[in-house]
């Protein structure tokens, strides 16, 4: 278990979907004629607090997951159905010429990716651990090999066959047992992010009889193998709630509950130290941490707090031998390391190991017998720092390139002077590497193989730094074909996230060469809402100061059209799920700016949502956006949120996408959006929204099939590009 602080790494695999580049397609893709768009029932819902009241026409297309699966739908879920479809099917009528391109394109995207490909081993309790695709499958297969490489290898989980006969399908979790013998995982076959919980012995193939439903994946075994801690969900609001104790071949009614949280604000999950000493449960809410621990040895015993919580308080813990790390904001707004024997955990007995810095934070650590790795952040990059603990040497691992990402990787064992790590940037494709700490020499293990050849030194990667209007200067990582002529004629995705806290990495992406290669620079601006300055970063981009997170992007964007790098008629915005709610705000604040956004799973009807404590992540995220019952709050998130915001003017064109079983933005917000747009909007501009019937927040499972949305993306831009000037 690492310490991390941020989510950029998790989240930049999950939301880096697309980039871009120049050359325009000869054949003009637009429709001839706009089809007839469709019009939405207006059934106003009046909703007062405050003394103040809105009016919301659209409110009667919220469904509840019952009604969404029932077999027999009711006349508003019938409606709701309805809608949704037509705008399905007005997208294709739209997109008709583009039928071919899209094609095109996803074959492109695909044909890139090694079929065959796998991970780089891993050694862990005997086994060296990997995942691989087979040629054409859509799911992995997870591996292992005992003791040696050479050994012959068991597929100990097969994701296509457990997948058949699904139209969407996960395995996520997976957790061996001590003695390598039992297999316990998560699986989600509705896209809901709840899972069951399963149990495969390893020695027959077989499943156990045990199956636990309504879970969050993963979980953590006790050293008796035979003891598995589990999170359950509530089953309205579907946040992480009880932990429970269960023992394989007893029945369900018989686990026992370890801990309840009780507040809402928090979300809860249990797993194991790196040691495998210590069963590990841990609580966040945006501002604070809390953890019980529990020797692994003892899974029958009580969990003991590690530290009293405080309402104000981020840290996270790693044991060690005699000792536990612990990182902390405490005093400390970069963060600082601490330490504290395993029997005295309480806050007054934490040592400082690693000091606070104003311009450095600290993002996590990984522990080895004779060494401490961190991993920093400063001036937007990423850097390695490796301290040897024997005799206090140390320096950090060196990059060449002026825009990186680096991480520290899957390090399962102690002893070892063997530091594995990733390393990727936008020209670069990710590389797992190796170090040796003690002769400070690298090994590469795995290499992203580009199908059909990648030459890094055809593109070209940027640094640049935008002044936001408040004078603070903003990051922004690009990349794009070398040979780019900087006379504002060259179409520019712009993409940004710029919440809690995650930072945007400049990433390798096979996908985004269908972009460079026509044409395109693609720019990642590194706004407020992200850490990549620091926490304070972060904190200027939340709560009452979320404004900056819009003017940063919009700044951007206004810089990057001064520097000549394209124009507002070449611009293209793009951001997903909080990033969506960025697209919906600057289109409402700037929309001269952009010839066409793309809005991912938007959450864009911000103040009703987080007026809704029944919807999941709500209260978790008071201290993200504001608790709109307050009255502050209130009249701060009214005067952003998007759908609150649609005004009678002309917009970019849009498209918009969701998944109808999104859990964490809900695809009525996207619904609602576009209805209101199309009612209100002056321009003749193309406004289309894609719903994925079958999908949630993270589209379509499976290796291949989350591109076919890709493809339709990137078309949507190439289509309005094809224009004539």
């Amino acid at each position: 278990m690492k310490i991390y602080t941020s989510l950029s790494a998790l989240l930049a695999l999950t939301l880096l979907l697309g980039a871009c580049q120049n050359t325009k397609p000869k054949m003009n893709l637009m429709p001839d004629n706009l089809p007839t768009a469709p019009v939405a029932e207006i059934k106003d819902s009046v909703l007062t607090i405050h003394e103040h009241t809105r009016v919301d026409p659209y409110f009667w297309m919220r469904l509840t997951d019952e009604q969404k699966n029932a077999e027999e739908k009711d006349e508003q879920t019938q409606k709701v159905w309805n809608y949704l479809e037509e705008e399905n099917a007005y997208l294709k009528t739209v997109m008709s010429k583009t039928e071919t391109l899209q094609t095109e394109l996803f074959d492109e995207i695909v044909g890139r990716i090694k079929k065959d490909d796998e991970s780089a081993p891993y050694f862990k309790n005997g086994y060296w651990y990997y995942s691989k695709y087979a040629d054409g499958k859509e799911y992995p297969l997870y591996c292992r090999k005992a003791k040696t490489l050479d050994n012959p290898e068991e597929v100990y989980l097969d994701v296509n066959t457990l997948a058949e006969g699904y139209t969407y399908y996960a395995a996520s979790g997976i957790r061996i047992s001590p003695d390598n013998k039992i297999l316990a995982f998560g699986e989600d076959t509705v896209s809901r992010r709840v899972y069951t919980m399963r149990f495969l012995n390893l020695e027959t193939g077989e499943f156990l009889a045990d199956e636990i439903p309504n879970c969050q994946a993963g979980g953590a075994w006790a050293n008796d193998n035979r003891t598995f801690f589990y999170t359950t969900k509530n089953k309205v609001s579907l946040l992480s709630e009880k932990i429970w104790r269960h023992e394989l071949a007893t029945s369900l009614d018989e686990d026992v509950m370890v801990y309840h949280e009780k507040d809402p604000s928090y979300y809860i999950g249990v797993d194991k130290s790196k040691s495998d000493q210590y069963i590990i449960i841990g609580e966040s809410s945006t501002l604070a941490s809390d953890y019980q621990i529990l020797a692994a040895n003892n899974p029958k015993g009580e969990f003991r707090q590690f530290t009293p919580r405080e309402d104000v308080h981020e840290y996270s813990i790693e044991h060690f031998e005699d000792k536990f790390y612990i990182l902390t904001n405490k005093d400390a707004v970069n963060f600082r390391l601490m330490e504290t024997p395993v029997n005295e955990t309480n806050i007054e007995n934490w040592k400082e190991v690693i000091p606070h810095r104003e311009d450095v934070l600290l993002d996590g650590i990984e522990l080895f017998k004779n060494y401490l790795v961190l991993s920093e952040r400063s001036n937007a990059l990423t850097h390695i720092r490796i301290i040897n603990q024997t005799n206090k040497d140390e320096h950090y691992l060196e990059f060449d390139e002026t825009a990186y990402v680096a991480y520290i990787s899957t390090n399962t064992e102690f002893n070892t002077e063997t530091l594995r790590f990733g390393y990727s940037s936008m020209t670069t494709p990710s590389s797992t590497i190796d170090y040796d700490m003690a002769n400070k020499t690298k090994e590469v293990k795995k290499v992203q193989e580009v199908i059909g050849g990648h030459n890094p030194d055809e593109y070209i990667t940027e640094r640049l730094f935008a002044p936001a209007r408040d004078g603070k200067k903003v990051p922004i990582s690009l990349v794009y074909k070398k040979g780019l002529k900087k006379n504002g004629k060259a179409p520019l995705l712009l993409y940004a996230y710029g919440s809690y806290g995650a930072t945007m990495d400049p990433w390798f992406s096979s996908t985004r060469l269908s972009l460079l290669d026509r044409g395109f620079v693609y720019a990642i601006a590194h706004i407020r809402g992200s850490q990549a300055l620091g926490r304070h970063w972060y904190d200027d981009g939340k709560m009452m100061n979320k404004m900056n997170t819009f003017n940063d992007y919009i700044d951007v964007g206004q810089y990057l059209v001064k520097e000549n790098y394209t124009t507002s008629k070449h611009m293209y915005a793009m951001g997903g799920s909080a990033g969506g709610l960025l697209m919906g705000a600057v289109v409402n604040m700037a929309p001269e700016l952009f010839n066409g956004a793309i809005a991912a799973v938007p959450f864009v009807d911000v103040v009703s949502t987080m007026l809704d404590e029944t919807i999941p992540l709500t209260t978790n995220e008071f201290d993200e956006w504001g608790n709109p019952k307050n009255k502050d709050a209130y009249d701060y998130m009214l005067s952003y949120s998007p759908y609150d915001n649609v005004e009678a003017k002309a917009y970019p064109h849009l498209l918009i996408t969701t998944g109808l079983f999104d859990s964490q933005v809900q695809y009525w917000e996207p619904a609602k959006w576009i209805a209101k747009l199309r009612a209100n909007k002056t321009d003749n501009n193309i406004l289309m929204m894609h719903t994925n019937m079958e999908a949630g927040h993270g589209g379509a499972s499976g290796r291949f099939k989350r591109y076919k949305e890709t493809a339709m993306e990137y078309a949507f831009m190439i289509m309005l590009e094809s224009q004539e000037d």
